[in-house]
């Protein structure tokens, strides 16, 4: 067990304080900056002096987002204050099996950051942590919970065990009694007895020894201090201090930037692709939002990804602004105007913008395909870029990891079990054990993205996390070179040897369809991607030309003929609007298209010679021509040769609502916010000293964060306080007021001098003031 008071205390500061609130105030501008930069939340709206600050860092949210920054260490030495008697730095020691100068750091970090406050020689738990944390290492009640009264005490002390009897009648428990004990010792400390057997009489004894205590219904509870001499005054089996080592494999920084590099390249080809594609031919957005499955497949197909990855492409695209939901009655998924800026930037620009945007999102594509919630009528398949995608934590998780990647030797890979271990010992609270953490889920998109590298950060990743250095900046060096070149094959292929840029990249991809991805790309010329350069406006001797210039080896003679066959094909047929109508001087063609079976839906018929007519629209008799296997070309109104651009749809640029303005809680801001506490508390000052010739103590006006506080501290300590109420006429009354619940934005209670139970309403409670 701990040792007695008299052993050394924990000194945390010269002056010792009966609350919270006074220890705040007792503390320099120096401890209050560091306050507020451990738990920024305070500081937002700022308070209006100390006792507001007080108020708003016992609050039951601001405590709970202040644990949840604890480690492993810092939160069991809270648990060890919170279950020490004493809360001297010798007993949490004790219960930590480790020496004071050990525990000491991290007592003094939870008092810096207000979960502990000082009082006397000892430190107090803050009433809201132990609220939120509820039972402490499987530990139950103390007896004095339980009981109300101490059956071992000591002799003058009622109050405290003696450990001498209490060792004593442990002692004397039979083997069965033992094997009770044992088994509620560590957790949890409750159980039901049976009603019959030897078990059911030992469970008696224990009961009639008070080493057990009645609970509820048939349960039995084991009592707190019972617990701790079963576990010889440990407080957890194993003390975790210190963060588990981390097992890692040594990888080369040279081969950790360059696979991070070929990652980041791959990224921008298939983003380029992907944005592209959309752009001629828009997705359409289903009913309940989101992309469709048949499109997700189709996507999938078209980037030669798997399905994972595709999502993963198409969510970072959205999220970071190159495509959008262009709003129109039928909406698609098309690129915005953001995309056409983004393309002018260099590969490394392009890159730490697709980085910063999936660090940051808000979505989740690992979750597109999975069962949820999806839709408004929830249920069904989650579909890519729909809300069932949107898990905001998902964004802490990222920087999570990569923080913690951070802190290890460049060029180490850690393993993903050892990588789970420290991150669970990092963020206790939000990493149960056995829960899962998405930790394979991070690394994989990481990797992905280029800010991993054969498992170990890069340096550009480390440049993102760390924000020392640009991340453009450190990428460029990596990447790897766009090439200017292709070499043509006598198979209708050519061969990109590395990432194309710029026009080569987008005469490329138009003139040919890509076959094969990787280190180099394969493209294939057909008779298809061929008039796709030819409505483009591209004559036969401009690709040809354009050909020559880009490709190291000559133009292959199968691809001239190709070229020149596709060129004289084209055009020779023309299609205007009838509905619409096909003209040609070769009446051979038309009448092969009038007896050709498959273009029957579009009831072609001859008007003159080299005329045939169709009430279909002129878009539809050009496609099912094609489809049949003739080559016509879109002719204009006048008679000449329509030249179509390539589809370049665009959502519209949306008006951007305005920033919401919020100050970054750093070292500049801490400082003024403290310097404008300290003018606070004295105007409070000053308020008080005018109120002194009025009955009971000042009631200066307090924010609802510092009403609420008060009365539930006076609630829980059975305290009575002076409070200011404000009735619907506008007139403020005085009284000494004994809350004994705060429930529903209303304190219920006593009022001295008053028979019968009161309730007010917490926002006509002008102030509130301790008796």
């Amino acid at each position: 067990m701990p040792p007695s008071a008299a052993a050394s205390r924990l000194h945390l500061g010269s002056a010792s304080s009966r609350s919270l609130a006074e220890d705040i105030r007792a503390r320099s501008d120096g401890e209050l900056r560091r306050l507020v930069l451990l738990r920024p939340d305070l500081a937002r709206p700022a308070p209006a002096d100390l006792s507001a600050l007080a108020a708003r860092a016992s609050t039951r949210a601001s405590v709970q987002r202040a644990l949840d920054t604890l480690d492993r260490g810092q939160l069991q030495a809270l648990e060890a204050v919170l279950v020490s008697d004493e809360g001297d730095r010798a007993s949490v020691a004790a219960l930590l099996r480790v020496t004071v100068d050990e525990v000491a750091p991290l007592v003094e970090r939870l008092w810096a950051a207000a979960l502990v406050w000082r009082g006397g020689d000892a430190v107090h738990v803050v009433r809201s942590a132990s609220e939120v944390l509820g039972a402490v290492a499987g530990l139950g009640p103390g007896f004095r919970e339980l009981r109300g009264s101490v059956p071992y005490p000591v002799d003058g002390a009622p109050e405290r065990v003696d450990e001498a009897a209490l060792d004593a009648a442990v002692a004397a428990v039979d083997e069965q009694g033992r094997a009770i004990l044992d088994r509620l010792a560590w957790g949890p400390p409750t159980g039901v007895l049976p009603e019959s057997g030897a078990m059911a009489r030992a469970g008696a004894a224990l009961l009639a020894a008070h080493l057990l205590l009645r609970g509820e219904g048939r349960h039995v509870v084991l009592p707190r201090e019972v617990a701790l001499r079963l576990r010889g005054g440990r407080l957890h089996r194993e003390p975790s201090l210190e963060p588990p080592a981390a097992a890692a494999s040594e990888r080369s920084m040279a081969t950790v930037d360059a696979v991070a590099g070929g990652q980041a390249s791959e990224l921008l080809a298939q983003v380029d692709e992907l944005v592209e594609r959309w752009g001629a031919r828009p997705p359409r957005v289903l009913r309940g939002g989101g992309l469709s499955v048949r499109d997700l497949k189709q996507t999938t197909t078209a980037l030669d990804l798997e399905q994972d990855r595709a999502a993963f492409v198409i969510e970072l695209s959205h999220s970071a602004g190159l495509l959008a939901d262009d709003g129109s009655l039928d909406p698609v998924f098309a690129p915005t105007p953001a995309y056409d800026e983004w393309q002018q930037q260099p590969a490394s620009s392009r890159w730490a913008t697709l980085a910063g945007a999936w660090l940051t999102m808000h979505r989740q594509p690992s979750l597109v395909g999975s069962s949820g919630t999806a839709g408004p009528r929830g249920g069904g398949t989650v579909n890519a870029l729909s809300e069932g995608t949107l898990w905001p934590p998902g964004r802490r998780r990222r920087a999570e990891v990569l923080d913690e990647l951070a802190t290890l030797p460049p060029g180490a890979a850690p393993e993903l079990g050892s990588l789970e271990e420290r991150l669970r010992w990092r963020h206790p609270l939000r990493m149960a054990p056995g829960s899962p953490t998405g930790v394979d889920t991070v690394l994989r998109e990481a990797e992905w993205v280029g800010v991993l590298g054969r498992g170990a950060l890069s340096s550009a990743g480390r440049a993102l996390v760390c924000d020392k250095d640009d991340p453009a900046t450190v990428m460029a060096a990596h990447l790897p070179a766009a090439v200017e070149h292709v070499m043509l094959q006598a198979d209708l292929t050519a061969v990109a040897p590395g990432r194309l840029d710029g026009s080569l990249n987008r005469f490329m991809r138009t003139a040919a369809d890509i076959e094969s991805r990787g280190g180099a790309t394969v493209f294939r010329f057909s008779p298809e991607s061929l008039r796709r350069v030819l409505d483009a406006g591209w004559s036969a001797d401009q690709v040809l030309q354009t050909l020559r210039a880009a490709s190291s080896t000559p133009v292959p003679q199968p691809l001239e003929y190709l070229v020149g066959d596709v060129a004289r094909r084209h055009g020779r047929t023309r299609v205007g609007s009838v509905g619409g109508y096909v003209r040609s001087d070769d009446v051979g063609v038309l009448d092969a298209m009038l007896a050709d079976r498959g273009l029957s839906p579009l009831q072609l018929r001859r008007i003159a010679p080299t005329v045939l007519v169709s009430p279909a629209p002129a878009a539809t008799v050009m496609d099912l021509l094609r489809d049949n296997g003739f080559s016509p070309a879109v002719e204009t109104p006048q008679g000449g040769l329509l030249v179509s651009a390539p589809s370049r749809h665009r959502a519209p640029a949306r008006r951007a609502a305005p920033p919401v303005r919020t100050t970054t809680v750093d070292e500049a801001y801490a400082e003024s916010l403290v310097a404008g506490l300290r003018a606070g508390e004295e105007a409070a000052a000053y308020r008080r000293e005018q109120e002194r010739n009025r009955p009971g103590p000042s009631l200066p006006s307090t924010d609802p964060a510092v009403t609420l506080a008060l009365l539930r501290d006076a609630a829980a300590d059975r305290q009575g306080v002076w409070i200011g109420h404000a009735d619907p006429t506008g007139r403020t009354r005085r009284m000494l007021f004994y809350p004994t619940r705060i429930e529903g934005g209303r304190a219920h209670g006593e009022v001295e001098g008053e028979t019968g139970e009161r309730s007010f309403s917490v926002h006509r409670i002008t102030g509130v003031a301790p008796d």
